[in-house]
């Protein structure tokens, strides 16, 4: 008998990767077996972005192929996960009636009761807020050197333009044991770096009672708490997180990300705008010169540190004067990577209601010029590695370059290197070498290995 075959396609961020990794353990559980081809399988399954409208449009698209497909062919099964789902609840199975099951990020771990419902005759919806319950699962990682860790589901924050915390629901941590275990067992399977994710991850421990396992000296944990707490797993040789919240970031975390030799000289903290009346209608709760206290801060201690950021351009009511803040403040800073958006309304946002919003025109030019100024910078912090050894931890081979192995460095800069070892790649995939950087670009390093 011939096995089911699945496919899932990602959009969005680092939570809705890792969210795949688990969906996919599941269906492998359940004698799936995964293809890459769209056409070749019995189930699709698209986890879905809302955070931006491209987004949820190219999903849109995607499902309309898909559609199509299943009229023809009543056996496929149609499932869609992630914010878009969540968002749009039993109105997307009225959108798109060939659709099986729609259903929230709080529902991820339940993904095999819920196929088991569709294949009782049921069109299933899951979007009620749910307590998200331990996973035992065995996720199917895309990568056998680094695996995702979440640490803290969901976001209790206000962000006027920000769809996430009424997709994600609210916030809620993972007690340090269970997060411990999960990353012994990884270290186990030979992984040897782990990234910690949360939407909002200063915010861990907060909604945890005090007095547990790796509390700090208030009584209740926090993420610093964390860092420490797992720090000494052994087999594991870098840590890494995301994402930082400026109001909550605290001169502790730095002071323990110098501290900790596994944790990455790594920091992505969101600025979103450099105006502070833009930040304020944004409801970010801080300024933008708290912004700049603290990236002096790490830099005082860590003073190669990589530093990067989110931005949003055009948001309601922005003048030129205010977006030109924003240049100013990447041009000052000079970060090494800025993800930059122009604003779309999000449904149910109280800014998407506002009538100060922009033309597509300015966002369009606004964007373009960010961009441009991103790109500058970017350059300039690259020529620091110029002639320099680093280490880089060897994930896989340059996909344009079959003879080059690629990896990251601490900072997190993508680095390539002609395999000049005698060894096999499958040798060297996790192992960290020196290479000497020969060539510099805006986001990626080559080099040869010492």
């Amino acid at each position: 008998m011939t096995a089911h075959k699945y496919h899932i396609v990602t959009f969005g961020c680092q939570m809705n990767k890792a969210d795949s990794e688990r969906m996919a353990g599941v269906l492998e559980d359940m004698g799936y077996q995964l293809t890459e081809e769209s056409e070749e399988a019995d189930l699709i399954l698209y986890n879905t972005c809302s955070i931006r409208d491209n987004a949820e449009q190219k999903v849109y698209s995607y499902l309309g192929r898909q559609a199509k497909r299943k009229r023809e062919n009543p056996n496929l099964t149609l499932v869609v996960a992630g914010c878009v789902a969540q968002q749009e609840g039993e109105a997307l199975l009225r959108r798109v009636p060939e659709l099986d099951l729609v259903m929230g990020p709080q529902h991820v771990n339940r993904l095999g009761d819920l196929l088991s419902q569709v294949f009782n005759g049921n069109q299933v919806a899951a979007t009620e807020e749910a307590y998200i319950e331990e996973d035992i699962t065995t996720p199917r990682r895309n990568s056998t050197v680094s695996a995702w860790v979440n640490v803290i589901y969901g976001c209790n924050e206000n962000c006027t333009y920000c769809i996430v915390p009424s997709v994600r629901g609210r916030e809620q941590s993972r007690t340090p044991e269970v997060i411990r275990k999960e990353i012994e067992g990884l270290a186990s399977q030979g992984y040897k770096e782990i990234t910690l994710l949360g939407q909002n991850i200063d915010a861990y421990g907060r909604d945890l009672p005090a007095g547990g396992i790796g509390a700090g000296v208030g009584g209740k944990i926090t993420f610093t708490d964390l860092l420490y707490y797992v720090h000494d797993v052994e087999g594991i040789d870098r840590i890494r997180y995301a994402t930082s919240h400026p109001r909550y970031f605290s001169s502790r975390l730095i002071k323990a990300c110098a501290e900790l030799p596994k944790v990455c000289e790594h920091f992505h903290i969101p600025f979103q705008s450099g105006d502070n009346d833009i930040l304020k209608a944004m409801a970010r709760g801080y300024t933008h010169e708290r912004y700049r206290r603290i990236i002096d801060d790490i830099r005082a201690v860590m003073p190669d540190a990589a530093i990067t950021a989110d931005a949003i351009v055009a948001f309601p009511g922005e003048t030129e004067e205010q977006f030109e803040r924003t240049v100013q403040l990447v041009n000052d800073i000079g970060f090494d990577l800025v993800n930059t958006a122009a604003y779309s309304p999000r449904p149910g946002t109280p800014a998407a209601v506002w009538e100060n919003q922009l033309s597509e025109e300015i966002k369009s030019d606004r964007l373009q010029r960010l961009n441009h100024a991103v790109n500058q910078n970017a350059a300039l912090r690259s020529q620091r590695y110029a002639g320099r050894i680093e280490e880089i931890m060897i994930e896989s081979t340059n996909h344009k370059d079959p003879r080059q192995v690629m990896g990251r460095t601490r900072t997190n800069r993508i680095a390539f290197a002609e395999n000049t070892t005698g060894k096999l790649l499958t040798e060297l995939i996790g192992q960290t070498v020196s290479i000497k950087i020969t060539e510099v670009r805006p986001f990626s390093l080559t080099g040869v290995i010492c």
